[in-house]
């Protein structure tokens, strides 16, 4: 009994087995995928470049003080538009005029005191030569003994007093006199630099976006109390990829649309296309330049677009599908896809260029892609 129940379970289970293998069989059948093959060919491919980015100022400017100072008087409030040359802020200069002041006195001082050391050259180099006269008239008296040894010593050192005398009043006095007039124009031009400083004026045309001052106020050496932007001329800064670098040159004249305002078609010309990529690698620092006759505010975000045509291997964009942060096709050989990562150009509605990953003549699936997986069957219509 025991022995024909053990083969009655045997003989169930070999059933749930082969049924099972047949259902499985079923649902491998049904995992076949309906599918539209696209060969990759290598063509043209008319397209609109299109990058995108955040316009602004053609310059900007923070402004601060060369020297601390008290601010007496402002002359702009945040928003006011200000041309080159417009005084900003007035620094207190009572103290700086006071020390302009002494130092003036100080030149006129020395001035005289080189006029009084070259007044006493002068007359040194007369008592000099009358010195060196009597010399050669007592010597040749000494030399016919008509004068005694003393009187001849006497007149030599008065002629070496006198030569002292000169020398001095026309090197070391002078030269001190002159030192001095230099010290005191030196402290003058300090002074008058200082002075000038002190009325801060606006190096450009532009708009007054912040000031972090108010009258009465120290401000210190080299801290930026003021921001000035330059907003007559505004660019769009963005990034390009490697690929598409070729396809673009400096003066090159592109469509611009801001986010904000649509409808607002402007014209901007590429201005700066670097030469060396950003830190992230593989892409490239782009600006194009826009004429701001509209009046936009920096900080907006716009987009520059460019009609052209790229010659390459060419995939319906139905084909090109995004996962993990990569771009890949389907590749289809003997009704089996393999998923394969690629690297997308430019495309448009219908079509997509494939820069790497795809050769051409090779075959790929255009429908269902959403649906297929790697190494699924596939059924091609």
């Amino acid at each position: 009994m025991v022995k024909r129940i053990k083969f009655i379970l045997a003989a169930l289970l070999a059933a749930i087995l082969l049924l099972t293998a047949a259902g499985c069989a079923g649902r491998s059948d049904s995992r076949s995928v309906a599918v539209t093959a696209a060969i990759a060919v290598d063509r043209e491919l008319a397209s609109t470049l299109e990058i995108s980015g955040v316009l602004v100022p053609l310059q900007s400017v923070d402004i601060s003080s060369k020297f601390t100072g008290k601010v007496v008087s402002l002359g702009f409030n945040v928003g006011s538009a200000v041309k080159a040359g417009d005084i900003l802020i007035q620094l207190d200069t009572d103290s700086l005029n006071a020390q302009l002041m002494q130092s003036q006195a100080s030149l006129q001082s020395a001035e005289a005191a080189a006029e009084s050391a070259q007044s006493q050259a002068s007359l040194s180099k007369i008592n000099l030569d009358a010195a060196r006269k009597l010399y050669d008239r007592t010597k040749i008296l000494y030399e016919s003994g008509a004068v005694s040894q003393s009187q001849m010593d006497d007149i030599t050192d008065k002629l070496n007093v006198a030569q002292n005398q000169y020398e001095n009043a026309s090197g070391p006095a002078q030269a001190q006199a002159q030192a001095a007039i230099s010290t005191a124009l030196a402290n003058i031009n300090n002074y008058q630099v200082q002075i000038d400083s002190a009325t801060i004026r606006s190096p450009i045309d532009g708009l007054l976006t912040s000031r972090n001052v108010n009258v009465g106020q120290v401000v210190s050496t080299g801290v930026a109390v003021i921001s000035i932007v330059d907003t007559s001329t505004l660019k769009l800064k963005s990034t390009v990829n490697q690929e598409l670098l070729p396809l673009l040159s400096v003066g090159q004249e592109m469509d611009v649309t801001i986010d904000s305002y649509p409808d607002n078609k402007l014209k901007g010309t590429i201005s700066s296309l670097g030469p060396i990529a950003v830190s992230t690698g593989e892409v490239f620092p782009l600006e194009v330049t826009i004429n701001n006759s509209a009046g936009l505010t920096a900080g907006l975000s716009a987009r520059a677009a460019v009609s052209t045509i790229v010659k390459g291997i060419v995939v319906p964009a139905s084909a090109v599908t995004q996962g993990g942060g990569e771009d890949y096709v389907y590749v289809i050989n003997d009704n089996t896809v393999s998923k394969r990562v690629v690297k997308v150009g430019l495309k448009n509605d219908q079509d997509a260029q494939i820069t790497r990953g795809l050769n051409p003549g090779e075959q790929v699936a255009a429908t269902n892609v959403s649906a297929l997986n790697d190494k699924m069957p596939v059924t091609v219509n």
